[in-house]
């Protein structure tokens, strides 16, 4: 049966004209475009993409914070805090800055397992750590790290849903119901 997920090329993915290789590496996957569209949004339009819920702040925070154990930093010293909602609440604002930007171009992608498809062809979340061979992998060296100490978004090129749940509630976001094939 098949499946739907979203995927939005962020800027930095268009503004370094890669939005055609990237897309070419879901097609010759097996995925297929049923709607897609390119646009500006706002910080308050992502402020509905990234939710300012409680247990999704906490999850970015403690991916952070297992970031900075791995390489020995201290967040309190690095981030002022060691508190994962209020570190996720930081990452979410940096989110919305970078997504909002400029330019984005979202997709809906179907095809047999498509979220999952999806999410190993991109690679890990943050692009130093993902490995060759994928998209976030080949095209980035970003690091959280970096990014915090530079006070702004993981710049990784393009979002994925993470469940079927994320993609059909992000879909509606994103999407009418008449803009997909």
């Amino acid at each position: 049966m098949a499946e739907r997920t979203m995927t939005v090329f962020k800027p930095d993915s268009v503004e370094r004209g890669l939005v055609g290789e990237i897309l070419a590496r879901f097609e010759r996957s097996g995925l297929r475009i049923v709607g897609s569209k390119t646009l500006t949004v706002t910080e308050e339009f992502v402020s509905h993409h990234y939710p300012d819920k409680t247990d999704f702040l906490r999850s970015m925070g403690m991916k952070t914070l297992e970031n900075y154990a791995e390489n020995g930093l201290d967040p309190i010293k690095e981030l002022g805090t060691d508190d994962p909602v209020k570190i996720g609440t930081q990452i979410r604002r940096w989110n919305m800055e970078f997504l909002s930007r400029g330019p984005v171009i979202a997709f809906v992608l179907e095809g047999n397992h498509a979220v999952a498809n999806v999410r190993r062809l991109v690679g890990k979340t943050i692009p130093s750590t993902a490995e060759a061979g994928t998209i976030r992998g080949d095209y980035s060296v970003d690091s959280s790290i970096l990014a915090n100490r530079e006070k702004r978004a993981v710049q990784n090129l393009v979002h994925a849903s993470g469940t079927v749940e994320e993609a059909k509630e992000e879909i509606k976001l994103w999407f009418k119901e008449d803009e997909l094939v």
